[in-house]
């Protein structure tokens, strides 16, 4: 083992202490550890800004993308939401000792579940600083330990952070040990860190393809994945197309560097000549580029749309954290439904219609982890589903779907209770 991976064990092994800590702390404790860190995270301010600019300079330099350096970016009125996104967290029912399914069996035992913390989290992720607490401020709730391994474009924001998090879970006399920030930027070092099966019991990987993929193939413990998504929103025959119109611009503009903005539009032939201009009006004023099929782009270019283009082959299948929407016009709920199962991601997607009929058969057919009828994608989002915050949105189908919040980083064991039973 090289003094590298040394050191990383060392903080394994720290965490693995302070997860049988923490997970004996009581809610009073760790909630006034989540008050802590929002008070802290305000009147810290200014440091975390002046470190966090450095790594924005630092971007920039390097010459990240416009997506990515507005992740990267950290603001007052930014950190005041994932203050208050703590304090969120702080007000939730914590899950650790809930009791699961108690029954009275024939023989006299009394046999159920009880919610228990799943032990180490390691999460693994990019330029989002603001993950740094999330993750955090989540495990430290739910009675999980964490080793945070962020990457290198924000080492400096990440640094104040995680003294923020230990320091104020100290105070309120719980471990501060439980969250480990790994500082050595060095990318061997994510390969170790997956061969530490005894030491962590979850992985989560947030950041792009790449990095994601490098992780489900070498993890050596259970992984939780997601954050890739290809969102769609298709404008049904029977849509409001005001509301329509509202719903895919959110989707889209409000937050582009996000999973869950909007790629592709899908629209029903019926109302296409109608919806298209009005978007493609609405679309302009916030400078969005459409790339339509050949239905699409004859109506957006008779309607004088100047940012439509021919779509490309790889459009369809682009999550593109941009300023650009693919467009496809259909002649069917069956054909849009086919559509998404060929180019979806299974993260968020989305029908805007007033027909009954056609909103249950797009939940029900639809197979993604959020799926929408009648609002934006952009709620995808464990503060926007009262969760606090999140860990990921996942797209798994196991361990957990969607937003992952606090009962979704907890196990459970079985106990027992008995007056002397024994089996015959």
């Amino acid at each position: 083992m090289t003094t590298t991976a040394n050191e990383l064990q060392t903080k394994g092994d720290a965490a693995r202490r302070a997860a049988r800590e923490l997970a004996r702390t009581s809610t009073d404790v760790k909630n006034r550890a989540l008050e802590g860190i929002a008070d802290s995270l305000l009147d810290r301010a200014d440091e975390i800004i002046a470190a966090n600019a450095i790594d924005v300079e630092g971007g920039n330099d390097a010459g990240l993308s416009p997506a990515v350096i507005d992740r990267l970016t950290l603001n007052h009125e930014r950190l005041a939401t994932i203050a208050a996104d703590t304090r969120a967290i702080a007000a939730l029912p914590d899950p650790v000792g809930e009791m699961l399914e108690m029954k009275l069996l024939p023989n006299g035992l009394r046999v159920g579940r009880r919610r228990v913390p799943l032990g180490v989290i390691a999460a693994i992720y990019e330029a989002r600083p603001n993950v740094t607490v999330d993750i955090a401020a989540l495990c430290l709730k739910s009675g999980n330990a964490t080793i945070l391994r962020g990457g290198k474009e924000t080492i400096n924001s990440n640094k104040v952070i995680a003294s923020v998090l230990r320091e104020a879970i100290a105070a309120a006399g719980g471990p501060g040990e439980a969250v480990q920030l790994i500082e050595n930027t060095d990318r061997s070092l994510i390969g170790e860190l997956l061969a530490m099966k005894d030491t962590i019991d979850l992985v989560v990987p947030r950041g792009g393809a790449e990095l994601i993929k490098f992780v489900v193939e070498n993890a050596t413990m259970p992984v939780l994945t997601g954050g890739i998504g290809v969102c769609h929103t298709y404008v049904d025959r029977a849509a409001d197309l005001e509301k329509a119109v509202a719903i895919v611009l959110n989707a889209k503009t409000r937050k582009v560097s996000i999973c869950n903005a909007l790629d592709t539009v899908i629209v029903h032939a019926d109302v296409a000549a109608t919806f298209l201009p009005e978007m493609a009006r609405a679309f302009a004023e916030k400078e969005v580029e459409m790339r339509g099929d050949e239905r699409a782009l004859a109506i957006l270019q008779e309607a004088g749309a100047t940012q439509a283009v021919a779509a490309g082959p790889e459009d369809f299948d682009t999550e593109f954290l941009s300023l650009t929407a693919a467009i496809r016009v259909v002649d069917t709920l069956d054909e849009a439904l086919e559509h998404i199962y060929e180019h979806g991601t299974g993260h968020s997607d989305a029908i805007v219609t007033e027909d009954y009929s056609a909103a249950m058969r797009f939940l029900d057919e639809v197979d993604t982890a959020v799926c929408y009828v009648n609002a934006s994608t952009q709620f995808t989002d464990g503060a926007q589903f009262g969760m606090g915050a999140e860990i990921i949105d996942s797209t798994q189908k196991t361990i957990a779907r969607g937003p992952v919040g606090l009962r979704e980083i907890t196990t459970y064991k079985w106990i027992v209770f008995g007056s002397g039973q024994i089996r015959p």
